[in-house]
Formats: structure tokens, sequence, C-alpha cells
């Protein structure tokens, strides 16, 4: 059996908005490029159609890569979070020990990541070592040239 995708409710709709637009809009435009590529004559020396063909595949592996992924979703119910513990869903505020700043992140599955606005994967070295911890617990992680020490301070939905 495939490995369960977690997934935030927000992180679900994005997926599917991505998918669906790949489906109508992308596909029709990139197939477009195809038939105008065509239309310049010998293929075997026509760019504008190996670059076209190579995006259709890049659209469709992507296509693929969302369907699969969409098969396997289990939804992170944000309402039903427990704000004792991290876990996938949970924001948490950490102090940074070493530079002593604090930080927020919130937990969520792999596909839905972006670290720039504060989102980490449950399977990062971070993420994994915050997860079953408590408010007021100190948390270590390894990092290849340090371990890194925070603090939790608080876990809210």
């Amino acid at each position: 059996m495939a490995k369960e995708i977690l997934l935030t409710d927000e992180g679900l709709k994005k997926l599917e908005e991505e998918l669906e637009s790949l489906k109508t809009q992308k596909r029709k435009e990139v197939a477009e490029k195809i038939k105008e590529a065509r239309s310049f004559g010998d293929l075997s020396e026509n760019s504008e159609y190996d670059e076209a063909k190579n995006e259709q595949a890049m659209v469709e592996a992507r296509i693929a890569e969302l369907e699969a992924i969409l098969k396997h979703v289990k939804i992170v119910d944000e309402d039903e979070l427990d704000t004792d513990v991290v876990n996938i869903g949970s924001k948490v505020k950490v102090l940074d020990v070493a530079y002593n700043e604090e930080a927020i992140y919130q937990l969520v599955g792999s596909t839905e990541t972006d670290p720039v606005n504060g989102k980490i994967s449950d399977e990062s070295p971070v993420g994994k070592a915050l997860i079953g911890h408590r408010v007021g617990e100190e948390v270590e992680v390894e990092a290849p040239d340090d371990v890194l020490k925070f603090i939790i301070l608080e876990i809210f939905k």
C-alpha cells in the first residue's frame, strides 16, 4: 500500500486547484504551441516543436503526480488538533536557544512544505524533533555542523 500523504484543508485545495488548472488551461496552451510549431514545417529541425513536446511531457507528469498524491491523501482535521502536543497541522512558537530568537512554524505534510512562510515538513529534521513534544520542553535537532536547541513556548491551531 502507498504511503498516506497528510495535508491540511488549505493544502488539499491548492493541489486540487493546480490539477484543475493543468488539465483545463495548461494542456490547451501546450496543445496550441505544438499545433503552431507543426505549422513551421520540418519537425526534425524544429526546436519550437521539441520544446512544446517537452513542456507537454512535464505537464502530463505533474498531472499524474498530483493524481497519485490525491489518491492517498489523509486530511488533518485542524478542529480536532490537540494543542497539548505538537502534531501535524500544529503551529508551534519556539525559542531558538542559541540565537535567543522566537520563530513560529506550522508542521505540514511534505507536499505542503513552504519554509519561507514557516511551513515545515513533518519529515524534516526540525519537524520530526518537534512532533510529540509539549510546551516548556527543550527539543534538540541534529544538524550537520551542530545540535540546534529549541524550547517550545506555545502550541496553537
